[in-house]
């Protein structure tokens, strides 16, 4: 069906003008003659082309943010918990949709609702949008009868996990606006600022010292390669990201930064709270063990992390208890280890499982606020470091120019 725009004459002889839907102009013409309208005109309105949208859909550039999937989840607990069926709450939820990834996304699963397909089978068709992990609360949540405790779980689970990564993000900042700065001021003084005492110290002929010799060499480096650096970096950035697109890459990759000075250890800890919150809420929400760690190890984030969570998942199922499968790893303290095993002893692994989570978030908290207090001291002996470099290679002999001048 196509849109057209129409000019016609009523039988009175008022000008009409609108647009309607027909297959073709002809066929329009019948339907506004059979009304007793004379069409004038008949235009077909040609779509309007987004590039951008088309570009962005091209490359596969769109992303859901956290903060839409938690609202969209929010709603959906609500909309659920008043008792509306799922296809009117969805379609109420597209009205007021921009992202364009979230809208088609939710467009097919509201078809495949209406065609009687599950909801989880719908939402597992979008992987980009709704991770393993809630595809599975959402099956569990249909099978009990309890779609809205479900999408519930989601929201706060999905919400810790944004107040957490907020804070991580919050932590770096400052170091990494610090780092780019001295970064940048590195790269001005080497091109524009060392270039012109180096002319200066040559037209005295001065008896340069190693600070000075190594501060004009690094200039010069700079001045005639620098289109070679950025194509260096350009062509370095392009071959990293292939080699993280690889699952061997990929793994080396999260393996570095969980065993990266100052921040592995917080990201670790992050991700090993994010496991024992994801396998608290599968548990309780009655995904089986084995199926919770798989779809866990799936969704965690970090293969590193993951490949674990798949070796205990592995343990479990050659009749392992949770507890061995666990030590085997060496990423839990004894202390999260005495957890697990008083947990599986007392039948109330949930609860436990929240506790480490609780346990970790705690300490993730704790190391976010000290961050800044250990990175300063390495800061401002980088800076220090630089200046005096500066000074003694720049100011030294212009103190010998001047005893000179005097002599």
């Amino acid at each position: 069906m196509a849109r057209f725009r129409f000019k016609a004459r009523s039988s009175d002889g008022q000008l009409i003008e609108g647009e309607r839907e027909a297959a073709s102009p002809a066929a329009l013409a019948e339907q506004l003659m059979d009304k007793g309208v004379i069409p004038l005109q008949i235009r077909e309105q040609k779509e309007q082309v987004d590039v951008i949208d088309r570009l962005m859909t091209r490359f596969d550039l769109y992303r859901v943010s956290t903060e839409e999937l938690l609202m969209f989840t929010r709603q959906m607990a609500a909309l659920n918990k008043a008792g509306i069926p799922l296809t009117r709450a969805i379609g109420g939820i597209l009205e007021s949709l921009r992202n364009p990834l979230l809208r088609r996304a939710l467009e097919d699963t509201l078809n495949q609702l209406e065609s009687g397909r599950p909801l989880s089978m719908a939402f597992a068709r979008h992987p980009k949008v709704f991770s393993n992990l809630y595809v599975s609360i959402i099956q569990v949540g249909e099978s009990t009868g309890q779609l809205d405790r479900a999408f519930a779980q989601m929201a706060g689970y999905i919400d810790r996990n944004r107040k957490m990564n907020q804070n991580i993000k919050a932590a770096l900042r400052y170091p990494g606006i610090v780092i780019a700065a001295i970064a940048i001021a590195m790269v001005i003084v080497n091109l524009f600022v060392i270039p012109k005492f180096a002319a200066f110290f040559e037209a005295n002929h001065l008896d340069l010292p190693w600070q000075t010799v190594l501060l004009l060499e690094t200039s010069r480096f700079f001045t005639e390669y620098w289109r070679w650096m950025l194509g260096a970096l350009a062509v370095a950035w392009i071959g990293f990201r292939y080699w993280v697109a690889t699952d061997a890459g990929r793994f080396r990759w999260h393996r570095f930064i969980l065993r990266a000075p100052l921040f592995g250890g917080i990201l670790l800890r992050a991700y090993l709270s994010r496991f024992a919150r994801s396998f608290a809420m599968a548990y309780g929400a009655g995904v089986p063990i084995v199926q919770g760690m798989g779809v866990i190890a799936r969704s965690i984030g970090n293969d590193y992390i993951g490949h674990h969570v798949a070796s205990m998942r592995e343990g479990i199922e050659r009749g392992d208890t949770l507890t061995r499968s666990a030590q085997r790893t060496g990423m839990f303290t004894p202390v999260v280890m005495q957890m697990f095993a008083v947990g599986e002893e007392a039948g109330n692994l949930e609860e436990m499982m929240t506790y480490i989570a609780d346990f970790y978030e705690e300490e993730v908290d704790y190391d976010i606020k000290t961050l800044a207090d250990r990175i300063e001291p390495l800061i401002y002996v980088l800076i220090g470091a630089l200046v005096l470099v500066l000074a003694l290679g720049i100011f030294v002999p212009m103190w010998d120019i001047t005893q000179l001048a005097r002599r």
